[in-house]
C-alpha cells in the first residue's frame, strides 16, 4: 500500500460497519509518523493497548530513555515513571485521533489504557485506579480498560457511574459478555443519577477470540480429535454477540437510550491467528457485522489489507449454527466453562507478568 493510498479492503470492512482499531502502540510509531499514516490510509479509527504492548515497546526502543532520565533526575520512582511514560503515549495517540472522535460524535477515535492488572481482584482499588487514569490522561477520547473478572465487572459499573469511558477487557464467554452488558446498564443508571451526560459515556466489551481456539484445540489434540479444531472461537464470538444484543431489549436500557445513552459495542480482540494452518484473516473475515470493532495487530491489519475477503454478515443470523458448533465441541469432551475460567486466569496472569516486566524495563533505564 503506497503512501496516501486508502486501502480498498480495509475501506470495505469499514463500510460494512466494522470499526478498525490498531492493537499496538509505541513511541516509535508515534514519532516516526507510522501511526498517523495508518490513520490516514488504513482506515484505523482507534487504538488499544495493554501491559504486554507497553512492556515490549519500552524494552525495544531507546525513545523512552530521555523521559526516563528526566523523571529519575526529579526523584520520580519507577511506578510513577511507568505511568508517566504510558500516559504520554496515550495522550499523543488520543490527539492524533481527536478529529475522528469529533467527526463520529465520540463513537470512534478512541485510545485504551489499562488499569493495573495487579488490582484485578479488588473492585474498589480498580475503580480508584480507573478514575485516576481518566483524570491524568485528561482526554475525552480515552477508554480505561478494566478486566472482566468478577471484581472487575463490579468495577466497570463504578467507573461508568463516575463518567469514565470503559473498555472491558479479557471477556471470553457469552455469559460473561451478558454480565458485562448488565454492568454497563447499571453503571449508566448510576451515571444518570450522578448528573453525567449519558451520550458522552461510551464503552466496549472486548471479547478475546483466537485464544478460545488455541485452548480448545490444545485440548482436542490431547484427546485425539483434531477434526474439531478451529470451530470454537468464531461460534463463541457469534453467541457472545447474541448475548449482548439481548441486553438492549430490556426496559432499563430503553429508559437509558431515551436519555441519550449509546449501546456498548462488542470489540473483537485477539484477532491475530496463532495457528499457521488457519487463514491469517480468519478472525476478521469471520466476524464481520455492523456496529462492532475489530482491533488488529499490525500483521493482521496488513494481511487483511493485502488479501482479506468480505462476504455477507458473518455474525447475525448464525446463532443456531454457532450453538451447534459449540455443542459439538462440548460433546467431544471439552468443558467450555473450564476453558473460559482457564483463559481468564491466564489472561490476568499474563498481563500482570507484563506489568512487572514493564517496571523492570523502566528500572533498567533508571539504573
Amino acid at each position: 500500500m503506497t503512501e496516501g493510498e486508502d486501502n480498498g479492503r480495509l475501506r470495505a470492512l469499514t463500510e460494512a460497519g466494522v470499526s478498525i482499531w490498531l492493537d499496538e502502540l509505541s513511541r516509535d510509531i508515534l514519532e516516526n509518523g507510522e501511526f498517523e499514516r495508518l490513520v490516514r490510509s488504513s482506515s484505523v479509527v482507534g487504538v488499544t493497548t495493554n501491559p504486554t504492548i507497553f512492556a515490549n515497546a519500552i524494552a525495544r526502543s531507546s525513545r523512552y530513555a530521555p523521559q526516563l532520565k528526566r523523571l529519575a533526575g526529579n526523584g520520580i520512582d519507577v511506578t510513577e515513571s511507568v505511568r508517566a511514560l504510558t500516559i504520554r503515549d496515550v495522550q499523543q495517540a488520543a490527539d492524533v485521533l481527536r478529529p475522528i472522535w469529533e467527526k463520529t460524535d465520540g463513537v470512534d477515535g478512541r485510545v485504551s489504557l489499562e488499569v493495573s492488572p495487579e488490582l484485578a481482584g479488588d473492585t474498589d482499588a480498580t475503580i480508584a485506579d480507573a478514575i485516576q487514569l481518566w483524570e491524568l490522561v485528561d482526554r475525552p477520547n480515552l477508554m480505561v480498560k478494566i478486566p472482566a473478572t468478577r471484581a472487575g465487572v463490579r468495577a466497570v459499573s463504578g467507573a461508568l457511574a463516575a463518567g469514565v469511558n470503559v473498555n472491558v477487557t479479557l471477556v471470553f464467554s457469552p455469559r460473561r459478555c451478558a454480565e458485562v452488558g448488565e454492568a454497563f446498564v447499571d453503571g449508566l443508571e448510576r451515571a444518570r443519577e450522578n448528573g453525567h451526560d449519558l451520550a458522552a459515556v461510551h464503552s466496549v466489551s472486548s471479547l478475546f477470540v483466537s485464544r478460545v481456539d488455541t485452548e480448545v484445540d490444545r485440548r482436542l489434540d490431547v484427546m485425539g480429535v483434531p477434526e474439531m479444531r478451529g470451530r470454537a472461537a468464531l461460534a463463541n464470538a457469534r453467541l457472545a454477540h447474541e448475548a449482548l444484543a439481548a441486553v438492549w431489549v430490556s426496559p432499563r436500557w430503553q429508559s437509558l437510550a431515551a436519555d441519550g445513552a449509546r449501546p456498548q459495542r462488542l470489540l473483537w480482540a485477539s484477532t491475530g491467528v496463532k495457528d499457521p494452518s488457519f487463514p491469517d484473516t480468519k478472525y476478521v473475515t469471520g466476524l464481520v457485522t455492523h456496529g462492532t470493532v475489530s482491533t488488529m495487530p499490525p500483521t493482521t491489519l496488513s494481511a487483511f489489507a493485502d488479501h482479506g475477503e468480505l462476504a455477507a454478515d458473518r455474525v447475525v443470523g448464525l446463532g443456531k449454527e454457532a450453538a451447534a458448533d459449540l455443542a459439538a465441541v462440548a460433546a467431544a469432551g471439552i468443558d467450555l466453562d473450564d476453558v473460559y475460567d482457564t483463559l481468564e486466569r491466564e489472561g490476568v496472569a499474563k498481563f500482570a507478568a507484563s506489568w512487572r516486566a514493564l517496571h523492570a524495563s523502566a528500572s533498567a533505564f533508571l539504573g
